[in-house]
């Protein structure tokens, strides 16, 4: 049997094995249909590939050496859908972009300082760029440290994350406020595309469970036919079978301190935290006057990270409300952290 070498490796809430780009087919077809194997798709359990079974557990990184001179690795995020013969590259995952890093140090791709070092990544699908820091005492990685975030249980070393944002618009229409599906809506893309609908304009609390809102089937239609109607206003190509953004957000006033409280559709299944990425185009809308967030949002203290609550707890991020020429908004930091589970080969089905 030959294996393909992969990491399996935890960022952020997010798992998924982690390729160098040179051990995959360069064809996307022949890569793609490689992934669906290794992952156990189409399978409600994957029960025979790595797949975890749900969204945030069905993620792949494929990393390589950047062409781009103001970075020093490439990744490609790619989505494998569970239960259908689909990989999309429509969105990048900012949670799996953490493993990215110490990765790409592990593999040689960037050489380790001693004490931390800097690894600047281009996102594939989207061109954006982020520096990662990563620790690295005698100059190697370490995972072990006191960081602790929400939705994962214990603590390890932190890699703080400096997004640059989208390459796109902050409002692909311009406008802080549209009209989908008879509800009011925030368009806006701060590094995730993302549809921002007040909780109470779809009669629900915002505090709702993941799980009650996924066996809402009145309120999951509702969902779908929202981002079906932001697919052309957000200038989004393919078909909301097919690509998984935009992603729904729910905004509520928050509960336990923060600015914000969400629930986020992935686009069917509910965010169990909520997306580093999405999390940043909600704080832009926070941000940004006018939008649905205004009226919710609690605006944190100067110098305090804005807070964004979800079902496991909050996601801080700093984004800069007087920074940078897109609207206002200027780049998000945030603190993740990642874990090496496995380091070895894989050994797709036939």
């Amino acid at each position: 049997m030959t294996g393909i070498p992969c990491a399996l490796m935890r960022g952020g809430t997010s798992k998924g094995p982690v390729f160098l780009a040179s051990d995959l087919p360069a064809d996307p077809a022949a890569r793609d249909g490689l992934l669906l194997r290794i992952m156990g798709s189409p399978d409600v359990r994957q029960i025979d590939g790595l797949g975890g079974a749900h969204p945030l557990t069905s993620k792949v990184a494929v990393v390589s050496p950047s062409p781009d001179a103001t970075a020093d690795v490439d990744y490609l995020f790619l989505q494998v859908v569970v239960d259908d013969a689909v990989v999309s590259t429509s969105q990048t995952c900012g949670n799996m972009l953490a493993a990215v890093a110490p990765f790409a140090i592990d593999r040689g791709l960037v050489p380790a300082r001693d004490g931390a070092t800097e690894v600047r990544v281009r996102l594939v699908n989207t061109g954006a760029i982020a520096a990662l820091t990563v620790r690295t005492p005698g100059g190697e990685v370490t995972y072990a440290g006191d960081a602790a975030i929400s939705g994962v249980p214990g603590t390890a070393a932190p890699i703080e994350v400096a997004l640059e944002g989208s390459s796109g618009a902050l409002l692909p229409t311009g406008r802080p406020v549209d009209v989908l599906d008879g509800v009011e809506a925030t368009l806006i893309d701060n590094g995730m595309k993302s549809v921002l609908v007040r909780a109470a304009d779809l009669g629900l609390s915002g505090g709702e469970a993941p799980a009650d809102l996924e066996a809402d089937a009145a309120l999951v239609e509702r969902i779908v036919r929202i981002r079906a109607a932001a697919f052309p206003l957000m200038g989004i190509d393919g078909t909301p079978e097919t690509t998984t953004t935009p992603k729904i957000v729910l905004v509520s006033a928050p509960a336990a301190g923060g600015a914000i409280r969400t629930r986020s559709f992935i686009p069917f299944r509910v965010h169990e935290a909520i997306g580093v990425l999405g999390a940043s185009s909600v704080a832009a809308a926070v941000r940004v006057p006018g939008t649905v967030a205004d009226g919710l949002a609690v605006a944190p203290a100067a110098g305090a990270p804005l807070r964004v609550e979800h079902p496991t707890g909050y996601l801080d991020l700093h984004v800069d409300p007087a920074a940078g020429d897109r609207t206002g908004v200027g780049p998000a930091r945030v603190v993740r952290t990642a874990r090496m589970i496995m380091d070895g080969r894989v050994f797709p089905r036939p």
